[in-house]
């Protein structure tokens, strides 16, 4: 065999040392995909939608194909449930592989929780090859959650925004802010409601009422305190004092989510519905469950746009595994399929003006009914731990 002598050690060290930084990274992602293949990567995963369970599973069988990594779709109703699991893991001094998730679906004061509690992995979101096609710029979230810098330890997965939609036969000119839509109800008593909180649509619903009252918007993305409460909110609870009794059965009862308002809007029961993925209600009419004469929009000045990920918590088994999936998750080709609406409909978070011609190709279809026809402003999130605090103050004024 032959030896290799300490000089020319030393020349190979520093050979490996004038390597561009891009070929370390390739370098390193080689050994990444080798230590993932034959790994099995447990994804907790909302599994409220037929359409996203389906689009895993078509995930699954690429990654089992092309990388060796099996992918088990763990379903779960509530990402804070995942949480608890992975805290209770490390209290019982669970090590770093020995815990029982090895990626979640995230976002929002769930990631706030693991990043406050170090339940998470070590940062890997910008080693990602794909993440290079992020768009940091002009979707700023891709790297801020809810006000709660990412800092890596989550890969942005799709984007999300508040969208409002309504058959334009009996809602031919939409609210376009909140104060427009209290002059609506008022004109349109019990035909306008919003999902109870916590369920995310209704706690949505609170922050964009919050955005547009507030005095002072730049305090909405510290940490709240009751000080900042009790400012910022008070113009919030005189407008939701108002909308109060035009509510759907004088807001005395609340759907428990946005499916349940979305079939009474259908059913001519409401005028409108909201959701956070601005292609849905063109899903809807794709699947016929809808009229084609639904129309989205959002509020003119905008509406809270956010981000959702995928984390790995930080005793995850099958970490090389993890990576490997979230990289695959940010892959041109699954972010056009994710995006299609025949598929899934959720926007992409890349920025596909930037991408390689035939990537870009990936993303071009012909308009669809109920699709935006312009995308407004969003607005970013409030801090995290404005959620809780809300839910809680509302609950206290409106829940019983």
């Amino acid at each position: 065999m032959h030896k290799i002598n300490r000089r020319q050690s030393l020349a190979l060290l520093g050979a490996a040392a004038t390597l561009p930084q891009a070929a370390h990274a390739a370098l390193n992602w080689a050994d990444t995909e080798r230590a993932a293949r034959g790994q099995t990567v447990y994804f907790n995963a909302w599994a409220g939608s037929e359409r996203i369970n389906a689009y895993l599973q078509w995930a699954a069988g690429e990654l089992q194909r092309d990388l060796g990594v099996k992918l088990q779709h763990v379903k779960i109703s509530d990402a804070a449930d995942v949480v608890k699991r992975v805290r209770a893991e490390k209290q019982a001094g669970r090590k770093d592989t020995e815990g029982t998730v090895d990626l979640v679906w995230i976002n929002g004061e769930n990631f706030a929780a693991m990043k406050r509690d170090a339940l998470l992995s070590a940062p890997f979101a910008q080693t990602l090859p794909h993440f290079k096609w992020v768009d940091t710029v002009g979707k700023p979230t891709t790297l801020v959650d809810f006000s709660v810098p990412t800092d890596g330890l989550e890969s942005p997965w799709g984007m999300a925004q508040l969208t409002f939609f309504a058959d334009s036969l009996r809602l031919p000119k939409p609210p376009q802010s909140m104060a427009e839509l209290l002059a609506l109800a008022r004109t349109q008593p019990g035909r306008i409601t919003y999902p109870r909180p916590p369920d995310f649509h209704g706690t949505t619903f609170i922050k964009q009422a919050l955005i547009e009252h507030a005095p002072d918007v730049k305090v909405l993305a510290q940490a709240v305190t009751p000080t900042a409460l009790a400012a910022q909110a008070a113009p919030l609870w005189r407008f939701m004092d108002a909308l109060q009794p035009h509510l759907w059965r004088g807001g005395k009862q609340f759907p428990q989510n946005s499916a349940a308002v979305r079939q009474m809007m259908a059913d001519g029961e409401l005028l409108m519905a909201l959701t956070f993925n601005p292609n849905e209600a063109a899903n809807e009419i794709a699947a016929k469950r809808l009229p084609g004469t639904v129309q989205s929009w959002q509020f003119a000045k905008g509406t809270i746009g956010n981000t959702h990920f995928v984390a790995i918590p930080y005793n995850a088994p099958s970490k090389a595994g993890a990576q490997v999936v979230a990289n695959f998750l940010l892959s041109p080709a699954a972010q056009a399929r994710k995006a299609d609406i025949d598929v899934w409909g959720d926007p992409t978070v890349l920025d596909v003006a930037r991408l390689p011609a035939a990537e870009r190709a990936r993303f071009q279809g012909a308009a669809r009914l109920g699709q935006l026809s312009q995308s407004v402003l969003a607005l970013p999130e409030p801090h995290a731990s404005w959620v809780d605090a809300l839910e809680k103050e509302w609950v206290r004024r409106y829940g019983t």
